[in-house]
């Protein structure tokens, strides 16, 4: 595959090792014990090295194939740092540049009431980071904009403040305070945050079906937002690419959405207020940031579990792997509500390497016919698409006597304001959907293609939608009514 389909080296690399170790894994081969062939293929000797020397880029990769393989036994989160692989930032906060022209002024000086900056022999300017408490001022005093607010990249793209500067200057994940949104895996330059992997397990289970002749036991369910990834080839022939890796059946989740779409109305009705549980990094924000919200949070489980837990029931020995955009999912399938309906999860990027571990070209496949879902289903994928189904669910189910007045937020610092207002009781709206990544699911961490470039392809799947009302739907495939 060309690096073309990925955003960035970092992408691609992550790609190379799991395509190897699935590949490894099809075979019958343990990845550790083919180390040095999985290691070829990622890093061949005859190019230049990407860090320092040959030897801390496999020592990388070996770090990599660990994490391809389920991660150690003793961290089971899901989001992990690679030590060796982090660059070592410096230290984050405001910091003076050699911009600094050492004026007579000195604004930076009058403006710190702390004390903290200090002026050496040349007039520059330094700050004692033991006094700073980063309030910012002398930034703003300073005339040639000399002072700078460094943050690391991971630190940036965390917006709940659970990435810090460990001891010996690698980053570290505050788990207590992590989401689980993978916004810090998508963003490190270096790829030193990295996702589990469950592709491995994944790989075994569908071996195992095929060797003792239940190939109808491996399910995959699909989120609606596949239809914006894999842009070189149509949505047809890539549920037919799923088939071809040995799934009995391909799903699509935004039946599930259907259903989340009945449950909230009605719960919504009963309760008068209510905040989606739809993306589990948003409803792990409120755990650990808003706790008294919790009580709020839809009872519902989500498109996800709701899909797996009907197959489940009429399934039950069946094998489920959700396949989607989001590295919050596989946090989510840990959980005791859900774990017992969903076995495992896997993103859009594992999905790829899965393709080319077994040299699926899905461009020579046959179309698959998948149009399960109702339109509103499927605009679960895309902010705005909850609050939109809940409101046409309250609209057919004839629900009376009750004002729908919904709030979208799409990434954490809308979802902060928000909720912040609804726990003063200042908050006019009485549904909030909240999702961690920007645009919705069609932004998630673990996508091949960002939300961006994926408007037309997304929206011709919407509008192929086998219904536009979904009561009918749901009816048609799930029966809960």
């Amino acid at each position: 595959m060309k690096l073309e389909l990925f955003d960035n080296k970092v992408q691609e690399t992550k790609y190379k090792v799991l395509r190897e170790v699935a590949y490894q894994t099809w075979k019958g081969n343990d990845a550790f014990s083919e180390f040095n062939e999985i290691a070829n293929n990622v890093i061949p000797k005859d190019e230049p090295p990407q860090t320092c020397c040959i030897y801390k880029d496999r020592a990388v990769v070996a770090e990599r194939i660990r994490l391809a393989l389920g991660g150690s036994k003793n961290n089971k989160n899901v989001v992990q740092v690679i030590d060796i692989a982090c660059d070592e930032c410096p230290e984050a906060g405001y910091v003076v540049t050699d911009l600094c022209r050492g004026c007579l002024a000195h604004s930076c000086v009058a403006s710190c009431k702390r004390d903290a900056i200090i002026v050496d022999e040349h007039q520059h300017a330094h700050i004692d980071k033991s006094k700073c408490v980063e309030c910012g001022r002398c930034a703003k005093a300073c005339q040639y904009s000399a002072i700078h607010n460094f943050q690391r990249p991971c630190e940036r793209a965390c917006k709940v403040n659970a990435i810090s500067m460990g001891a010996g200057g690698e980053a570290t994940i505050d788990y207590d305070k992590c989401i689980n949104c993978g916004a810090c895996v998508y963003h490190c330059p270096f790829g030193a945050t990295v996702d589990v992997s469950s592709i491995v397990n994944v790989i075994k289970e569908i071996k195992a079906a095929e060797d003792n002749c239940e190939k109808d036991k491996v399910i995959a369910i699909v989120a609606p937002s596949i239809a914006s990834q894999f842009l070189y080839a149509s949505l047809g022939q890539v549920i037919s690419g799923i088939k071809e890796l040995g799934f009995a059946e391909v799903l699509e989740v935004a039946v599930g959405a259907e259903m989340v779409a009945y449950k909230e109305s009605l719960e919504l009705k009963e309760k008068g207020f209510l905040t989606s549980s739809c993306c589990p990094a948003f409803v792990k924000y409120i755990e650990t940031k808003h706790p008294a919200m919790t009580e709020h949070i839809s009872h519902n489980l989500s498109p996800m579990a709701e899909l797996a837990k009907h197959i489940k029931e009429s399934k039950p020995d069946s094998v489920i792997v959700f396949i989607g955009p989001c590295i919050a999912k596989k946090a989510e399938v840990r959980k005791e509500n859900v774990s017992k309906y969903v076995d495992y999860a896997i993103t859009f990027e594992e999905l790829q390497a899965l393709f080319d571990s077994r040299d699926i070209d899905l461009k020579k496949l046959k179309w698959t016919d998948w149009n399960q879902a109702s339109y509103y289903g499927r605009i679960f994928a895309k902010s705005g698409g909850v609050a939109a189904a809940v409101e046409q669910m309250i609209k057919e189910l004839r629900i009376k006597d009750f004002e729908y007045n919904p709030i979208v937020c799409d990434g954490i610092d809308k979802c902060k304001v928000a909720l912040l207002k609804a726990s003063k009781g200042i908050l006019p709206n009485n549904f909030i959907e909240g999702m961690a990544c920007v645009g919705g699911c069609i932004g998630g961490s673990g996508n091949l293609v960002r939300y961006q470039d994926t408007p037309e392809e997304m929206e011709d799947h919407i509008e192929d939608a086998a219904t536009t009302e979904m009561l009918p739907n749901v009816k048609k495939n799930i029966n809960i009514i």
